[in-house]
């Protein structure tokens, strides 16, 4: 465990290292935050908060509704996605969870430039694009 005060410990099934970056620049991860041990079946406001960290990295964000999904979507360089990640279990914790679970999915691309900030909207704009076609 490091010394650092303000690190959290985190267990995971693979070892990870923000050294060992792979090519692309932008990563697309897909993350859900799930605080666990507070008594309460609401977890709305660790949410929000977590939702306001996200807001002061200046990442580019959208959380999905429990109508398509838990989770939020992010946009950026790795060591600001990660960063954001880590940030948002100290809220939490500060908060009061006793523990956090998170389940965290990254998709990058090398085949092509994507400005950043664009990368999820272009591809939710492509299926909608593929959809309406069909209906037509």
């Amino acid at each position: 465990m490091s010394d650092d005060k303000d690190d959290l410990y985190a267990v995971a099934g693979q070892y990870f290292s923000l050294y060992r970056q792979p090519p692309a620049r932008t990563i697309y991860p897909d993350f859900c935050l799930i605080p666990m041990g507070t008594g309460d079946s609401s977890v709305a406001e660790y949410i929000a908060e977590c939702q306001t960290v996200l807001q002061k990295s200046g990442l580019t964000f959208k959380a999905h509704s429990a109508l398509s999904g838990y989770g939020t979507n992010l946009e950026g360089p790795w060591n600001q996605v990660c960063k954001a990640i880590h940030d948002c279990h100290a809220a939490v914790h500060q908060l009061g969870a006793p523990r956090i679970a998170t389940d965290v999915r990254i998709g990058t691309r090398t085949d092509r430039e994507v400005v950043l900030g664009e990368g999820n909207s272009r591809k939710v704009h492509r299926v909608e694009e593929i959809l309406a076609s069909k209906e037509a």
